[in-house]
């Protein structure tokens, strides 16, 4: 293992260097550097070892090229996006809050936190000053609630 640990120590500091000439960002290029040594350590006993940097800079290279590739399919991926997803309307919720007259106004504050605004319950349960399992009870109280107005209304 000794003669690992000393490749090791002495490729380094150039594959490094290489992999953040190839990606330009640190901490991929430690990723990078690091999956490089992963894979030579897995296949050390292989290898000649006269052959190390310039084996060790192919795997950098080919990672490299992988993670440009995967860049390039994510932001091809997501320019065919929305910027963001299109909620319901206020005014379809407002309808929904409507259809049941019987919800207090913690329930209606309580859905609407979360539903519209998308926060947690611990969140919500900050912002209006009540207890976790509070904001859960209202929760559940208010679906049951809007279950039997919708399915009255219909």
């Amino acid at each position: 293992m000794t003669d690992f640990d000393d490749a090791y120590r002495a490729h380094l500091t150039a594959v490094f260097r290489y992999a953040v000439k190839c990606v330009g960002r640190r901490e991929i290029a430690e990723g990078i550097t690091a999956e490089a040594f992963a894979a030579l350590y897995h296949t050390y006993d292989r290898i000649d070892a006269s052959l190390l940097p310039g084996w060790l800079f192919t795997v950098v290279k080919n990672r490299a090229t992988d993670f440009w590739r995967r860049d390039a399919l994510e932001r091809r991926y997501s320019s065919g996006l929305d910027p963001e997803p299109k909620a319901e309307t206020s005014s379809s919720i407002q309808e929904w809050l409507d259809a049941a007259p019987t919800l207090r106004p913690v329930h209606r504050a309580c859905l609407i936190l979360r539903y519209v605004h998308g926060l947690e319950r611990t969140a919500i349960a900050g912002r209006l000053g009540l207890s976790d399992t509070q904001v859960k009870g209202y929760l559940q109280y208010a679906h049951q609630l809007l279950r039997k107005a919708l399915s009255e209304k219909q």
